[in-house]
């Protein structure tokens, strides 16, 4: 609790001092604000402890069980069902999701009705979950085969780059934000626990070097993704 509240001070100091000292304006329902910050703290340590005793643990057996198999169908079947999974039951990606749709209809890309925005989101949420469970998928193969990281992922940022290019205005700012709320608090760290925990379980690879860059993918290839959701739409 004592590390979460260190955490938190620089965010607190910002608005305590942009409110009191920028604006020059009492901080507004203190009691609420002190309330909800004691709130924060509890649930990030909470959180903070569950990823230690829990996912990161998980994680790392189960990396370790299907290298110990030697099966690599059922280790990639793990690697794309734990991206899909863990996507989908994001909260950012919800959030995302359903915000898009709501915009989409204003704009009159898809009809004002709650089963079409339903639809569009519902869309957009699984295109997103479908693209990391190839990109575990891809990071797994990566580290098995040890293939270089920088050239898989300058070749995808590549592929963003061009898809830029040809994909509808409408889209692009929502594939790039899908990008970055799928790498948050549910698939980051069981996606990082399975990186790492493989990389010492494969003969040959260094945990520090191999184990890590399976969030990169995780955030490159919804943009490419999406982006060829909007442009077959």
């Amino acid at each position: 609790m004592v590390d979460s509240i260190k955490d938190l001070l620089p965010i607190i100091a910002v608005i305590v001092f942009f409110q009191l000292v920028v604006l020059r304006q009492p901080i507004p329902n203190l009691a609420d604000l002190l309330i909800g910050t004691a709130l924060v703290v509890v649930g990030l340590t909470l959180f903070v402890y569950g990823l230690k005793t829990g996912l990161f643990p998980i994680g790392e057996m189960m990396a370790y069980g299907f290298a110990r198999k030697g099966s690599i169908f059922w280790l990639l079947l793990f690697a794309f069902a734990l991206g899909f999974g863990t996507t989908v039951a994001e909260p950012a990606l919800i959030a995302v999701v359903n915000e898009a749709g709501k915009i989409a209809a204003a704009g009159h890309m898809i009809a004002d009705t709650e089963l079409a925005i339903a639809d569009y989101a519902n869309g957009l949420r699984l295109t997103v979950a479908l693209s990391v469970g190839f990109a575990i998928t891809v990071g797994v193969l990566r580290i098995i085969k040890g293939w270089p990281l920088h050239l898989l992922i300058i070749g995808g940022y590549a592929s963003v780059v061009i898809m830029t290019g040809f994909a509808p205005p409408e889209i692009i700012g929502i594939a790039y934000d899908s990008g970055g709320v799928t790498t948050s608090t549910i698939t980051v760290p069981l996606v990082t626990a399975l990186g790492v925990g493989l990389s010492s379980s494969v003969h040959g690879r260094n945990p520090l070097t191999d184990g890590f860059g399976l969030v990169a993918f995780a955030s490159l290839t919804p943009m490419i993704f999406v982006m060829g959701y909007g442009m077959l739409l």
